[in-house]
């Protein structure tokens, strides 16, 4: 057995439409599904042009977590004490920190030059870090 392909990674939420606003507002990243299962709402999206790869938008609670498990969860979310990780990429990681800044986004890291790249940090509004970098060729 092979595994091939990374389709879907998740990070708790706070408010799902909130978190529309950060994540395609003002990171410009596109609603892949946004469907009502019943029991929760199916809220997830995608580098633009990358449908394969989804981030799922997810607000602590059933299924996977009972009433109070959620709570905690919630609550050391709303702390920082709990926030998921994201890695993404960028051509030009000066321009995308500008634009970043222009539109508010809790900057955490300046744009630094590393080994590997070119990378800074952010937060969104629930306490998820985010990390942008400008990779070096690989050689």
């Amino acid at each position: 057995m092979t595994m091939n392909a990374l389709t879907r990674s998740q990070i708790y939420v706070l408010d799902q439409d909130e978190a529309l606003d950060f994540y395609v507002g003002k990171l410009g990243m596109e609603v892949h599904t946004d469907a009502d299962l019943g029991f929760m709402r199916w809220l997830t999206v995608n580098v633009p042009g990358d449908r394969q790869r989804e981030i799922l938008l997810e607000t602590p609670g059933p299924p996977r977590l009972d009433p109070k498990t959620a709570e905690q969860v919630r609550e050391l979310l709303t702390k920082g004490a709990m926030g998921g990780s994201l890695f993404l990429t960028t051509d030009d990681a000066h321009k995308t920190y500008a634009d970043l800044v222009a539109k508010g986004v809790d900057i955490t890291d300046e744009p630094t030059d590393r080994p590997y790249g070119i990378d800074f940090g952010i937060r969104d509004p629930f306490g998820n870090h985010i990390r942008i970098g400008q990779m070096h060729e690989q050689g």
